[in-house]
């Protein structure tokens, strides 16, 4: 976070970041040795920029740790099951169609995502049923790359429809934080505490459903129940990290794999791990994202995408090593 806030066109001093913050938070008067300059870059620019990248980086993290311990794969996260996709089709149409519930507010942009996220996720595991009845996890997640591809062609086809919003949808599917501000935080965070807070208490249940259905039925835990309890809370989070930033991908795919190589499989420590080292990766990258080829920025999804692809590419030549050993 110091990092995300330090380094920029205008680099700010830690120790000057630190009597900003504090001054804001005991609500005390800013220090006269401080330039006003970094007082503002730091309040209104910096800071609300890298805790929104924490959140959403956090938010897709242990979604994907979640949806890994349930489907007991590596290869399984909110952007190959097609919820991602789901959630931006949610999004981009209430962009597209200016959709705006009164009783809602600002809220209505996550809770459109967050409903077309939990109907993806829904339609993709009947699908795959209908494919295979045993529900296979490699099934499942090319269900997932099927339903996101048909949700891609959706949306360019929006695009192309569409024409004065098209700078606006575009901008915002290549995924991004910069310019967001304070209001796109008070969005995401309640979302952000109740799936985090829903697949945290799940998280022996997590720990039992990944030795499989049926142990952890035998063990007395209600999968049926825990199961849905999992998905919803996986497409909460999914969603309002879309509402906010767009699509990020490989996010939730490469951060719950090296968080459960680093410190293990317990869901009870892999889901707080995952949300710190998810928000920790993703301010990074967006540091990155902003500061490789300044003044011009690059979508933060374009980094993630570069660093996410080849590791995906590992895990799958090493899972399929594993087979034929």
């Amino acid at each position: 976070m110091l990092l995300g806030i330090s380094i920029g066109t205008v680099s700010v001093p830690v120790i000057d970041i630190i009597k900003i913050i504090g001054a804001e938070i005991f609500r005390m008067a800013p220090n006269e040795n401080i330039d006003p300059m970094y007082t503002n870059i730091v309040l209104n620019i910096r800071l609300p920029r890298v805790i929104l990248a924490g959140l959403v980086g956090a938010s897709l993290a242990i979604a994907g740790a979640a949806f890994q311990g349930l489907l007991r794969n590596p290869l399984a996260d909110p952007y190959t099951l097609g919820v991602s996709s789901g959630a931006s089709v949610g999004a981009v149409l209430t962009l597209f169609f200016s959709i705006s519930i009164p009783v809602a507010g600002m809220f209505t942009l996550p809770l459109f995502s967050i409903l077309f996220a939990f109907i993806t996720i829904f339609l993709v595991l009947i699908f795959a049923r209908q494919i295979d009845r045993s529900m296979k996890v490699e099934t499942i997640i090319l269900t997932g790359i099927i339903f996101s591809s048909f949700l891609g062609s959706l949306i360019s086809l929006m695009i192309a429809l569409t024409g004065e919003e098209l700078r606006q949808i575009i901008g915002w599917l290549l995924g991004s934080v910069s310019m967001r501000g304070w209001a796109y935080i008070k969005i995401i965070f309640p979302f952000f505490i109740i799936g985090s807070l829903l697949l945290l208490i799940n998280s022996r249940e997590l720990n039992a459903m990944s030795f499989g259905e049926e142990r952890a039925q035998h063990i007395g835990v209600n999968v049926q129940k825990r199961k849905m309890t999992i998905l919803i809370a996986g497409s909460i989070l999914t969603g309002a990290a879309v509402a906010v930033s767009g699509t990020i991908g490989f996010v939730g795919l490469v951060i719950p794999h090296l968080t459960r190589l680093l410190w293990g499989p317990d869901h009870r420590h892999l889901l707080p791990l995952s949300i710190l080292t998810g928000g920790g990766f993703l301010i990074l990258a967006d540091l990155v994202a902003r500061t490789i080829i300044s003044p011009t920025e690059l979508p933060i999804g374009v980094i993630t995408a570069l660093i996410g692809a080849p590791i995906f590419g590992l895990i799958l030549m090493n899972r399929r090593k594993e087979r034929r050993g």
